[in-house]
């Protein structure tokens, strides 16, 4: 009898780890993989936790109705280190547990996911977040990108520091295809603006916490203004030592970088003195932001990022989709289902942390970019530029359906 007792338990030790990570009845999974672990953790952490967010609202709402049947999401994450083999066998993982979507905000382990994602009986959306324009550029017909294209906010930051009678400008940007894009694509925008290069010194924003070496040779050009950035922790502390190093001049920030929370990793603005970059999401007035960061808090004790915005948006972004496409398993009309959602509704600032309009024939959604400047180590008020209109009629359009009325708003035209 014993030996019957301990059979019937291991039997149901396997049954469960069978079935453990394998999708449910009436369960949708998506996935994350990103940075869970080393220098970059925070920011795959923010990223996670806005998606995180999303998934506990939907289900506690009841989750979503697909065909008469009701559904609920699960949520499954992996650390990946930003290192981009890891992220593919992730990404193997979570499709075998029958994923519909994974999230990822490197363009280092996006791009390798995006070789896999379109392979025959194993599809998956891949949810972008990232700026680099390179993202379009892969041709990948299961993307979504959450974010913003990043030449909305280099012309504008090349604009804003010339306008200040800066010429010289180092560039200390983090490594990989990303950093690189941010780099050549700025270079080519300054120079044309009349502006000079004296220095472009990358370094490992993921791994590195000792900038001393690269800065010294930055500085050493004597430049007006730096152009740097990478996860928003490790921007801290090149602000940090930029200054313990006697450097004086602006900076201006690439995107992934957030000045909201630096200032809360440096004790304030005052270090960062004259700088333009990404503004947070609360210095956005949409109706909807002060209960997303209050909520947001309270749930993970820990600020509201435009990592976690941005990708709880998108979250409820692929719900709409889903519903839309009237299918839970057919990954092209899913992909398909986000025109159609946004054509009717677009995500508005009474509803949600930040605005989506709509999205592009390839794959990236319609969202303002949010700039905001620090003059002498105070805090302006954000601007919005909008990048996608093609006529002056698009744009007003923007403008009047926009829920916030204190922003100032920019057309960027491409």
């Amino acid at each position: 009898m014993k030996h019957w007792k301990l059979l019937v338990c291991l039997l149901a030790v396997l049954i469960v780890s069978f079935g453990a990570g394998r999708a449910q009845a009436n369960e949708i999974v998506v996935g994350f993989s990103g940075p869970l672990s080393g220098p970059a953790a925070e920011y795959g952490q923010d990223i996670v936790s806005g998606i995180d967010m999303a998934v506990k609202e939907i289900n506690a709402a009841g989750g979503i109705t697909v065909a008469g049947k009701k559904y609920t999401f699960r949520l499954e994450r992996l650390d990946d280190r930003a290192d981009p083999v890891q992220a593919v066998n992730n990404s193997r993982r979570f499709k075998g547990n029958k994923a519909i979507a994974v999230f990822n905000g490197v363009f280092n382990t996006i791009a390798p996911m995006m070789k896999i994602n379109e392979e025959k009986g194993n599809e998956f959306i891949v949810m972008a977040y990232t700026s680099t324009p390179a993202l379009e550029g892969l041709g990948n017909k299961l993307m979504v990108g959450t974010t913003v294209n990043l030449m909305a906010y280099l012309h504008t930051y090349a604009d804003w520091a010339l306008q200040k009678g800066w010429k010289r400008c180092a560039m200390l940007v983090t490594l990989g295809a990303y950093g690189d894009e941010n780099r050549a694509l700025f270079k080519e925008i300054w120079m044309k603006k009349g502006g000079i290069i004296t220095a472009d010194k990358p370094a490992n924003y993921y791994t590195e916490t000792d900038f001393s070496a690269p800065l010294a040779a930055t500085i050493a050009t004597k430049p007006d203004v730096m152009l740097i950035g990478g996860p928003s922790a490790t921007t801290a502390l090149v602000v940090e030592q930029a200054r313990t190093m006697g450097f004086k001049g602006g900076f201006m920030m690439i995107d992934q970088a957030k000045q909201d929370y630096m200032a809360k990793l440096l004790g304030g603005t005052s270090l960062m003195g004259n700088l333009i970059g990404t503004g947070g999401v609360v210095s956005v007035s949409l109706p909807a932001a002060p209960a997303f960061e209050k909520k947001f808090v309270q749930q993970y004790k820990k600020m509201v990022t435009w990592e976690c915005a941005l990708n709880y948006t998108g979250m409820h972004a692929l719900a709409k989709a889903i519903v839309a496409a009237g299918t839970v398993d057919d990954i092209y009309k899913i992909r398909a289902g986000f025109d159609k959602a946004l054509a009717v509704a677009p995500m508005l600032g009474d509803k949600y942390p930040n605005e989506v309009f709509g999205i592009t024939k390839a794959g990236r959604l319609w969202i303002a970019a949010s700039v905001q400047t620090i003059t002498n180590g105070k805090s302006d008020v954000s601007s919005l530029h909008v990048w996608w209109p093609k006529t002056q009629a698009e744009f007003d359009n923007v403008v009047k359906r926009s829920t916030t009325k204190k922003n100032p708003f920019f057309w960027y035209k491409q």
